[in-house]
């Protein structure tokens, strides 16, 4: 089948899905209200609960679930052949992704905008709460301490020996925070149309592209540019900084305008696949790939931000749900969002399997499960494989691929930002648990939850990787519990909308069933990583969540039967 006829096929679905399904679920199952009053207005204090208008807070909303992890799940889970990655990106993203992060948005609402671990008291009980704060607290740190890493080896000269890296993205990175600050004080304090500043700014945005190429080191020798940790510390500064920031300072321009670079991505890499004649370098259909588990459920897993996302309910009951201005925005923006984060999904998906050059190519990269571990590696086969898309126009390659570096950093930028500030929120909540002191200050909350992203950035593990033990940062090592624990967030938070819908009477089955099949294969995938697993470390965290997890699920069996 030629990559065209996939993509033209993904487009009907996600059309379909958004008229059909999403007015189902926002009319006829949650009953969204136009004229209730929104948190955002009942509770406005200008730093996290603000009124926004939609089109501002779709950027946000959706730049701050689109990271690292939609591209880099896809670029693994091609292992498999490109069919079952298209399927679940988009069927997945449809019928449990955008329900997911739809109904979490409307439940945190209903709630005065609270995260979906607070919400869950009030719809489970006080212990869910308190296990599910901590599968937030280890999920968020572990993929932030990740995401910190791989984008201080994407500013630095080498991604790896041999392998060069993207310098060219800092400078447009830093002047995309500048302008964002600018942006946010004109529309924010002086009142100035949106239209003006969107247009500026996201002039002024291309134009740093172009400074960046020209001056990809900022006119530092080589041999001055910093290290990968330098950059570390550096994206550990800004995410402090960011987090505690009235949202209006910087967050909702800056997710705005990242927003606005891309739709120019995805447009132009779509246009590129549908004109340049591409063809499929992958199978169809790989089933035993030399090392690599099952394709089912690991596909599910290891594709995970592309199709459905726990993460992304944190983002929704976390700092969308405090801006969203009326009820009935949250189908634009909850549903809306995730179908935009799996059209990203959908062409990594195509870059790793349509933008190789060949099926020698492609085999060379994906000859077994061990090669495609390296995460820095994954998001430059992205990267190359996008690149070739956008050359179909006429783009340099120099070009298109300083483009795509930007897009990548830059939406791994915003995410980082938005999750720091979700995980103060997070440590605010746990320490109101706990009594513990000054966890209640934003300042002293954001500087503990940038210190637990540090330590899974910078803290060093000896693994074993093809029979000699090397030391690695303790989030890679933990890498692969992300994918179970993300899923296992999900999953929960649809066992929470669920108990929700039934309390309220309304129909459950819309959240009920991709809430059974998720914690299924989750709890499935589970068992068998920790049945494979060797290092202790991994032994233990795994041990944990799953008990985490399972303690959840008991306390949501014991509400439905209170009903």
């Amino acid at each position: 089948m030629s990559p065209v006829v996939v993509v033209l096929c993904a487009f009907a679905a996600y059309f379909v899905g958004y008229r059909v399904y999403a007015r189902f679920l926002a009319t006829r199952v949650f009953h969204l209200d136009a004229s209730a009053t929104t948190p955002s207005h009942a509770l406005r204090d200008d730093i996290d609960y603000v009124p926004t208008r939609p089109a501002i807070l779709f950027g946000h909303h959706f730049a701050s679930i689109t990271g690292l992890a939609p591209m880099l799940g896809p670029a693994v889970a091609v292992i498999w052949g490109w069919l079952p990655a298209v399927c679940w990106v988009v069927f997945g993203a449809l019928f449990v992704g955008c329900v997911h992060d739809f109904s979490a948005l409307v439940v945190s609402v209903r709630h005065e905008g609270k995260s979906i671990g607070e919400v869950s008291r009030d719809v489970i009980g006080p212990r869910a709460r308190t296990l599910l704060h901590f599968i937030i607290f280890f999920g968020v740190a572990l993929a932030m301490g990740v995401f910190v890493y791989v984008i201080s080896r994407l500013f630095a000269l080498e991604l790896a020996p041999g392998s060069p890296g993207y310098p060219q993205a800092v400078l447009p990175s830093g002047l995309l925070m500048i302008i964002a600050l600018i942006a946010g004080i004109l529309m924010h304090k002086k009142g100035v149309a949106l239209l003006p500043v969107a247009v500026v700014g996201f002039a002024l945005e291309l134009g740093g592209i172009g400074l960046g190429m020209q001056f990809p080191t900022i006119g530092l020798p080589e041999s001055a540019w910093p290290l990968p940790e330098t950059w570390t510390w550096v994206l550990l500064a800004y995410a402090f900084a960011a987090s505690v920031m009235p949202v209006w300072a910087l967050l909702q321009s800056r997710d705005f305008l990242n927003g606005l670079l891309l739709y120019l991505g995805l447009g132009l890499a779509y246009i590129g696949l549908m004109v340049g004649g591409h063809e499929f370098a992958a199978p169809a259909v790989r089933l035993q790939p030399e090392g690599a588990p099952s394709v089912i459920p690991f596909v599910f897993i290891v594709v995970a931000c592309g199709a459905a996302s726990g993460f992304h309910g944190l983002v929704s009951s976390g700092t969308t749900a405090t801006q969203l201005e009326k009820e009935t925005h949250a189908k634009p923006i909850g549903y809306g969002a995730m179908i935009g984060e799996s059209l990203l999904g959908l062409l990594a998906t195509l870059a790793c399997t349509a933008g190789i050059s060949s099926s020698e190519a492609w085999h060379g990269i994906y000859h077994d499960w061990a090669s495609v571990q390296a995460l820095p590696s994954k998001i430059d086969t992205f990267i190359q494989g996008t690149t070739a898309f956008l050359t179909s126009l006429g783009l340099s390659s120099d070009l298109a691929a300083a483009l795509i570096a930007m897009v990548v950093v830059s939406f791994a930028l915003t995410t980082l930002d938005s999750a720091t500030r979700l995980l103060r929120f997070n440590v605010e909540e746990i320490g109101a648990t706990f009594k513990i002191p000054g966890t209640q200050n934003r300042y002293v909350a954001s500087a503990i939850a940038c210190g637990v992203i540090a330590l899974f950035a910078f803290y060093e593990v000896q693994v074993e990787v093809g029979g000699v033990m090397v030391a690695r940062p303790a989030g890679l090592a933990l890498w692969q519990l992300f994918g179970t624990t993300n899923q296992l967030l999900a999953s929960l938070t649809l066992v929470v909308v669920t108990i929700y819908l039934r309390k309220k009477g309304w129909p459950s089955w819309p959240a009920a069933i991709p809430a059974v099949g998720m914690m299924t294969s989750t709890l499935v995938a589970m068992a068998i990583n920790l049945w494979h697993m060797t290092d202790p470390l991994l032994i233990g965290m795994g041990i944990g969540l799953l008990l985490l997890g399972l303690g959840v699920l008991f306390e949501a069996v014991r509400a439905i039967r209170r009903l």
